[in-house]
């Protein structure tokens, strides 16, 4: 008997592109790629020879789950590895994900003490 056993999640990442990668970037990632970082929200950062660089998310598949400084690392940007240790300043708010479609999404004072009034008037 031969000692692999094939999960659902074995079997997610051969049909699946949606469940953190796909069978192509996790061969890649298996015999090319240097892990360099990990990120607040567990995505792991992965960089090869050639200096091509990739990100394999934690849970779900968003590109907004990418912190600042590791977005600017993944975009050649800067070629520090970022570090947690590195100095924040105190105006700097904390990293979130796009929160539209959320109860934290942004809506304008108006819209939320419901004074929307119509600017024109509709044809009759």
């Amino acid at each position: 008997m031969c000692g692999f056993k094939i999960t659902n999640m074995g079997l997610k990442i051969f049909f699946t592109w949606w469940n953190k990668q796909t069978f192509g970037t996790f061969l890649k990632t298996l015999f090319f790629g240097k892990h360099v970082g990990t990120d607040d929200y567990g995505n792991k950062y992965y960089q090869n020879k050639k200096n091509e660089r990739w990100v394999i998310y934690a849970k779900n598949i968003e590109a907004t789950k990418i912190t600042t400084e590791w977005y600017l690392w993944m975009h050649h940007t800067i070629d520090k590895i970022p570090d947690k240790k590195d100095h924040k300043y105190s105006w700097q708010k904390k990293h979130l994900e796009n929160q539209t479609g959320t109860s934290n999404s942004y809506k304008p004072i108006k819209i939320r003490k419901g004074e929307i009034k119509k600017k024109y008037e509709t044809w009759k």
